[in-house]
């Protein structure tokens, strides 16, 4: 289904809210289709699983954590592949998304380098991820853990990654369906929660809480 319509900010959060989001079969794609998998990828936020090699990676001191540091350059190096499904006007539609206090990142930095991050959109206690990238080795995951950790602070109840994939998987993502997504779609939205409350977690306070619960 194709959508002529503009990608607004009330639009996208109606379309989250019923459980769809937008996609273009390439970067210079002006058309979007919509998206409602019969099977959804979500994390359960009390399954992540950290690796030894994630947990000697985060405590390496290698790397340093920050949320909503960049939101447009996560987005813009999500995108910056050969093969991508955020478009321009999706692209615009999630800067829109962050000015209005819905897009959130989590960002992971090698000195002045970004090496990695994630970016997605929040409503209610729910946290939508759109897409990560890495330039160096597990700062995805570094990410990944990062917000699952903020995610868990502030209260949140659902994760949803869209798709299951075998990386994914390998951190403690599982498939569910859609009836069932819809369940907890609905409980999650029709609460509230804050992603920027709280602090961003030192490396052994992270690696604590995560292991304490997964």
């Amino acid at each position: 289904m194709t959508a002529p319509i503009a990608l607004t900010p009330g639009l996208l959060l109606r379309a989250y809210a019923s459980g769809i989001f937008p996609m273009a079969e390439s970067r210079d794609e002006a058309k979007v289709f919509w998206v409602d998998p019969t099977r959804r990828g979500i994390i359960p936020l009390d399954a992540f699983h950290i690796s030894r090699s994630l947990a000697r990676r985060i405590r390496s001191g290698r790397f340093r954590m920050t949320a909503d540091a960049d939101f447009c350059a996560v987005l813009d190096a999500c995108a910056d592949r050969d093969e991508t499904w955020i478009s321009a006007d999706i692209a615009a539609a999630y800067r829109s998304l962050w000015l209005a206090g819905h897009g959130h990142s989590v960002e992971v930095w090698e000195g002045d380098l970004l090496a990695g991050g994630v970016y997605g959109v929040t409503l209610g206690r729910a946290f939508f991820g759109e897409s990560m990238f890495s330039r160096r080795t597990d700062a995805s995951k570094v990410a990944l853990a990062c917000l699952v950790d903020r995610l868990r602070q502030a209260g949140f109840a659902l994760f949803d990654v869209q798709f299951l994939t075998a990386h994914l998987a390998s951190l403690g993502a599982v498939e569910v369906s859609r009836e069932d997504y819809q369940r907890q779609l609905r409980q999650a939205v029709s609460g509230q929660a804050d992603f920027r409350a709280p602090a961003m977690a030192a490396p052994d306070q992270l690696l604590q809480r995560m292991t304490q619960t997964s």
